[in-house]
C-alpha cells in the first residue's frame, strides 16, 4: 500500500497465486490483462466518484502547452473530433484524459520565447497575466464579443464558450482517468494504494469469468471491497483539512472548493 509505482506483472504474479496458479499455467499475462484493464477503469471511476484528489489536474501539467482559444472561435473540442475542409490543429483541444470538467479559467493570451529549460510550465507563470475563473452556464447564449470567453458550457462533449476578440488562454481544471490502461507486463501503474484493489479485483474477474469459480469470486470480491475502503480512507484522511462539496459521480452541478 506505501509504494507509488508497480508494475502490471508484478499484480498479475499476486493475481495467479490468490487464483493457486503460480507458474501461470493458465492465467498467462495475456489471459489476465483485459481483466486487469477492467479493475484499472474501475478503481479510477471508484476514486473519482469518491472525490479522491489523485483524480485532480489541471490540462497545463497534462499537455505541457497552453490551451489556445483563438479570436473568433468558440469551443474546445474532444481529442478525435475533425470536421472535413479543416486541419487537425485548428481547434483547440482538450486534454485525451478528461473524464470531467470541474473549473475553466481564462486570460487574454501572450506570446512568448521558448521556455528554457523546456520543463518550465509557462502557463502556470502569472508574468504573462492572472487567471479567472468562468462561471458555468447550463445553455449557449449569444453574447456582444469581448476580451474574454465569458462563460463555459459542456455540451456533446464539447466546452463552448462566447467567441472572444482576442486570443485566450484557457486552463481547465478536471477529473482524469487516473491509470492509464496496461499493454503488458511492464506497464507501469504508478497510483499509490492500487497494488491492493486491483489483485483483488482482477482475481475476481478472472475466478468468475474465466475460471467460472463463484465461492472464490465472491471472497476476492469481498477483499477487493475492503481494499477500496482502505485507500478512500487513507486518501480522505489526508484530505481533512481542505472543504469540499460531495456529488454524486459526473454530476454536472459537482463542484470543488470552500463553501
Amino acid at each position: 500500500m506505501s509504494t507509488s509505482e508497480v508494475l502490471a506483472g508484478q499484480i498479475m504474479d499476486r493475481v495467479a497465486n490468490l487464483l493457486n496458479d503460480p507458474n501461470k499455467t493458465d492465467y498467462t499475462y495475456n489471459v489476465q490483462l483485459p481483466y486487469l484493464n477492467i479493475a484499472i477503469e474501475e478503481y479510477s471511476d471508484l476514486m473519482a466518484e469518491a472525490n479522491s484528489s489523485f483524480t485532480n489536474l489541471s490540462s497545463y501539467h497534462w499537455t505541457l502547452t497552453p490551451i489556445i482559444v483563438k479570436a473568433g472561435h468558440n469551443f474546445i473540442v474532444y481529442p478525435e473530433y475533425e470536421q472535413p475542409g479543416y486541419p487537425h490543429d485548428f481547434w483547440a483541444r482538450y486534454p485525451d484524459n478528461l473524464t470531467e470538467v470541474q473549473e475553466v479559467e481564462e486570460r487574454i493570451y501572450t506570446p512568448r520565447p521558448a521556455p528554457i529549460p523546456p520543463e518550465v510550465l509557462q502557463s502556470e507563470d502569472a508574468r504573462y497575466g492572472s487567471y479567472r475563473k468562468l462561471p458555468r452556464k447550463e445553455f449557449t447564449e449569444v453574447l456582444p464579443r469581448t476580451n474574454s470567453l465569458q462563460y463555459w458550457v459542456w455540451e456533446q462533449n464539447i466546452i463552448r464558450f462566447n467567441p472572444p476578440n482576442v486570443d485566450m488562454e484557457v486552463v481547465i481544471k478536471y477529473i482524469y482517468q487516473g491509470i492509464p490502461y496496461a499493454t503488458g507486463p511492464n506497464s507501469p501503474i504508478n497510483m499509490i494504494g492500487a497494488r491492493t484493489y486491483l489483485s483483488y479485483k482482477t482475481a475476481a474477474l478472472c475466478a468468475m469469468f474465466i475460471g467460472e469459480n463463484e465461492t472464490r469470486a465472491a471472497v476476492l470480491e469481498d477483499q477487493a471491497e475492503k481494499a477500496i475502503d482502505r485507500s478512500i480512507g487513507i486518501n480522505n484522511k489526508g484530505r481533512q483539512q481542505i472543504m469540499t462539496r460531495h456529488r454524486p459521480f459526473r454530476a454536472a452541478w459537482k463542484a470543488r472548493g470552500g463553501f
